[in-house]
């Protein structure tokens, strides 16, 4: 039934609201040529009672980062029975945590790159593991807050512990991992295609990477082998539903072939409010999977529900 209303959720307050804004955009103007009656609502602290006086019959999630990834908007509208897309409040928790996903992931046979969990302040003087290796905020996305800290750097990044930090006193240090950037996303049940990202100019997929219109190559589908492929599209799956992910989300992984063709799969997260602007990857991996942008939309709505 098209004529459903839907209140897209976009915007809010995280440091992701550029991209936020970005996509519920998109999805909202799409969502009205598939005949959906849409109401665009930017969030803020009284997003509470807003939605209780527009009573819609979907949220369409369309937020980024804190709050909107973390079990928290997802928490506001099971109090207020409103269906919504995107996974449910435990498994947002879980999947915006990244060392509670990797421990699930870990737990469940998916390969993840050795890492600890420390103070940023406990950094600041000597390295925390050998070099290279990846300092990340634990709760942030978009790549935000991501330092890389290369072979033979003498001391720890300084940026970690400056004031200009703003992204959490805990951080994640991670064995850097050689190799290609692969993502996979997955549909209801299904790991749809596997896409290879290559930075354009940038030494990692950063944000203006993911963001800026050029700033990376997208390979879809990734030339790889079959088996890798089938290999990577069946982790996916599996991490999506260890952590409890429902409707779309995505993995990422990197592939260090640089020795063997089989070489080293290591998964790195999961995303469950995958970017939907015009440069994003799961609108990219649905069509070559068959799925225009309206009808991954319309697909994401008729799925929303609550006690998710």
């Amino acid at each position: 039934m098209k004529s459903k209303h839907v209140a897209v959720l976009l915007g809010g307050f995280s440091s992701e609201r550029p991209v936020s804004l970005s996509s519920g955009k998109a999805c909202a103007d799409a969502l009205e040529k598939e005949g959906y009656q849409v109401t665009r609502v930017d969030v803020s602290r009284d997003v509470g009672s807003v939605l209780a006086e527009l009573r819609p019959d979907v949220a369409f999630n369309a937020l980024h980062g804190p709050f909107g990834e973390d079990g928290t908007i997802q928490g506001i509208l099971e109090y207020l029975a409103i269906p919504y897309t995107h996974s449910g409040v435990l498994a947002s928790a879980l999947a915006m945590n990244k060392e509670q996903a990797k421990k699930i992931a870990k737990s469940v046979g998916i390969p993840v790159a050795e890492s600890k969990v420390v103070n940023r302040f406990a950094i600041q003087n000597k390295h925390p593991m050998k070099p290279p290796y990846v300092v990340k905020p634990v709760n942030e996305g978009s790549s935000f807050g991501v330092v890389i800290v290369h072979e033979g750097q003498s001391h720890p990044p300084q940026v970690i512990g400056s004031s200009d930090w703003k992204y959490g006193d805990t951080v994640m240090v991670e064995r850097y991992v050689h190799g290609r950037e692969l993502t996979c996303a997955v549909m209801g049940d299904v790991a749809l295609g596997v896409c290879e990202i290559i930075p354009t100019g940038h030494s990692f997929y950063d944000y203006d990477s993911k963001y800026v219109a050029g700033g990376s190559k997208h390979e879809c589908p990734a030339k790889i082998s079959p088996n890798i492929y089938q290999k990577i599209q069946t982790l996916t799956l599996k991490a999506h539903q260890a952590i409890g992910c429902r409707g779309v989300s995505r993995s990422d992984f990197r592939y260090d072939d640089r020795h063997s063709e089989n070489g080293e799969i290591v998964w790195l997260e999961i995303n469950t409010q995958p970017g939907m602007t015009p440069t994003s990857l799961v609108p990219e991996i649905a069509a070559q999977a068959g799925h225009s942008f309206g009808d991954l939309l319309s697909w994401m709505v008729e799925d929303a529900s609550c006690l998710r």
